[in-house]
């Protein structure tokens, strides 16, 4: 009888302990699966760049997987006006000797007083007729620099940017501010040495830019229509036309304000 009691506790202890062991598989299991649905899903690429932009320099992170554009417009298009600089400055006329790449050249070449000013055109041989005395008058009530820009009859693009308007002198004025330029085609500009002050010279028969050793960067005649370009101190520039004497085709003066 006593046997018979011990064979059925041992029997109850092994369906106890088999029990126990097969919830606590279930569990566990159980839990793997709580666990996994708790876990954070990997974040996705959009999230990734939300990331960058609010903790890394954009700078630093190579995003031209996730930009985007405008409609109707490519990548390539996009990255070319991003790396074009600057917006070229506004004239408040069209001007017919520089072109548009010029225009954005010489600018970036301009001292920082009159950058962002609007470009206005003071004097133009199309507007205004081929005289000396007259491109003198139309300056008279201007006090800002100058950018003086020729296109001779062969062609080729010059001029000089004057720290102060053209007018009437008996010696030479200006200031270090100064330049010469040429396009040969690109753009190529001769800065003041430090030689000598000879930046601009004005009277009724001529305009001259730069000297030294009897020999001047620019020299205009009174008619706007002949011309002379020679290596001088100031600027030790190269000759600005394609010879050392050309002949004015257009010629236009344009001012800051």
């Amino acid at each position: 009888m006593k046997a018979t009691r011990y064979t059925l506790l041992t029997k109850k202890l092994r369906t106890s302990t088999f029990v126990l062991k097969t919830l606590s598989s279930l569990h566990g299991q159980t839990d793997g699966k709580s666990d996994r649905k708790s876990r954070k899903p990997p974040v996705n690429h959009l999230e990734e760049d939300s990331y960058f932009e609010e903790t890394e320099d954009p700078s630093q992170h190579d995003n031209s997987e996730e930009e985007s554009f405008p409609q109707g417009s490519s990548k390539k298009t996009q990255s070319k006006k991003l790396d074009d600089g600057p917006l070229p400055p506004k004239l408040k006329e069209e001007s017919t000797v520089l072109k548009e790449t010029e225009i954005q050249q010489i600018a970036e070449q301009l001292p920082p007083r009159v950058t962002g000013y609007m470009w206005n055109l003071a004097y133009s041989t199309t507007k205004h007729g081929m005289s000396l005395k007259t491109m003198y008058r139309t300056m008279a009530p201007l006090s800002a620099p100058v950018l003086l820009v020729i296109k001779d009859t062969d062609g080729q693009t010059f001029g000089s940017f004057s720290s102060s308007p053209f007018k009437v002198s008996e010696s030479f004025y200006g200031t270090g501010e100064t330049f010469l330029f040429t396009f040969q085609p690109k753009l190529k500009v001769f800065k003041w040495t430090g030689e000598n002050y000879y930046f601009v010279k004005a009277n009724a028969d001529s305009l001259i830019i730069g000297g030294g050793r009897g020999h001047f960067g620019l020299w205009l005649d009174s008619d706007l229509y002949h011309g002379q370009s020679y290596n001088c101190e100031t600027f030790n520039n190269d000759i600005l036309s394609k010879r050392e004497d050309f002949f004015i085709k257009d010629l236009e003066v344009w001012t800051f304000k």
